[in-house]
């Protein structure tokens, strides 16, 4: 095992009806920024209570907030927050409101143009506004780690940024606030935890057992529940599972003093800003092809990902690894989920496109070993065609 250091600060909320606590959580003299989505967190009644919740303080709200947030839309909100002075964010929603939240926190404080933010990774964040989330759709984990993506839709461009200021200081997990979701969304989800577990489990061995035996009951969990969780909607144990399981995979526990791979999530980001896929799916385009490619780099762990999480343990050890594979590329498609580039009408050409804005973002050292570089980035799209 690694070494490492792990702090994670943030509050979590766990529960049904649990949205009233923003009362105590919130401080009673905050200006208060409410960010969410689209009319869902409306219609639903989220809002509503959010707003009784935060009782007589000062709240603006700024809606519109699209999957994969963009840059855009992202400073008119900043703008709101400096020309009010608000002084506290309170995200409505998934990943993606999250996400953009916690731009603007950084955004709004910050001395210079704000999307050096995203190029710089988040590593020239100085302070942040204070964040607090309700969570309404499982997937991304940023509920309860200090990190984002933001989209600048002009070039096409799609970056990660983090920094320690970003962690949420705290997020109100009501899994009741899942049930009306479409099951679209609630599958996305469940590849979207899938795959964040994976990026940190399946690179190579450092006997880090509590971290692999964590990661194998995460991913074992999100395949036993996914069944229920599409078909159930108000199945408040099955969600509230999906929730916890969303919210683990990413926190940084599992993480914490093993080596990490990413490249599914860079390439995945790329198809994203170029062909606007929701990210969960793109994940589910590129991991299949990416382990099949990288088989050799990863072979010890995905030995040990198809005899402890699917139970794989017939046959030659390539026959294991094959199976493996196949049956995640089966798991991502029983969720009607589509594992081909072709299902969305993309050919040779958008391997090239991806290739190109890889490039230009410097993503040509990708991977647990970094290297995974264009020509091996090409044989991995070819192999999701």
């Amino acid at each position: 095992m690694k070494n490492f250091e792990f702090h994670n600060p943030t509050r979590i909320v766990f529960g049904a009806g649990t949205v009233d606590r923003i009362d105590q959580l919130v401080p009673a003299a905050a200006r208060v920024l409410i960010l969410y989505g689209g009319a869902s967190a409306e219609k639903t009644g989220t809002l509503a209570e959010v707003r009784k919740a935060l009782g007589q303080r000062s709240v603006h709200e700024f809606g519109g907030i699209e999957p994969n947030p963009s840059y855009e839309t992202l400073m008119r909100a900043v703008q709101l927050v400096q020309a009010e002075k608000l002084d506290f964010l309170l995200a409505v929603g998934g990943g993606s409101v999250i996400d953009g939240s916690k731009f603007v926190a950084a955004a709004a404080l910050y001395q210079g143009e704000p999307w050096e933010i995203a190029e710089q990774g988040g590593s020239n964040i100085r302070q942040a506004l204070p964040i607090g989330t309700v969570l309404t759709l499982p997937a991304t984990g940023s509920e309860m780690n200090s990190g984002a993506v933001v989209t600048r839709k002009a070039t096409h461009a799609k970056l990660p940024f983090r920094s320690p200021l970003l962690f949420p200081q705290f997020s109100i997990l009501d899994p009741s606030k899942t049930f009306t979701l479409p099951a679209k969304q609630v599958a996305n989800g469940l590849v979207d935890a899938y795959v964040h577990t994976i990026e940190q489990y399946l690179t190579y061995p450092v006997q880090a057992s509590v971290q692999d035996r964590y990661a194998e009951g995460l991913l074992q969990t999100l395949i036993e529940i996914a069944p229920q969780a599409i078909a159930t909607p108000d199945d408040y144990a099955t969600r509230a599972n999906l929730m916890w399981t969303a919210t683990q995979a990413l926190n940084g526990l599992i993480g914490a003093g093993v080596p990490q791979d990413w490249a599914t999530h860079m390439i995945g980001h790329e198809l994203t800003a170029l062909y606007d896929i929701d990210h969960a799916r793109t994940l589910a385009l590129v991991l299949p092809a990416l382990l099949n490619v990288q088989r050799d780099a990863k072979r010890a762990k995905l030995l040990q990902y198809a005899a402890r999480v699917w139970h794989i343990t017939a046959g030659s050890e390539d026959e294991r690894i094959t199976a493996a594979i196949e049956q995640t590329r089966s798991f991502f498609e029983g969720l009607g989920i589509p594992t081909r580039l072709s299902a969305y009408g993309l050919g040779a050409d958008a391997v090239e496109a991806v290739l190109q804005q890889l490039q230009a973002h410097g993503m040509t050292a990708l991977g647990e070993h970094r290297d995974i570089d264009l020509v091996r980035s090409r044989r991995i799209l070819q192999a999701a065609l």
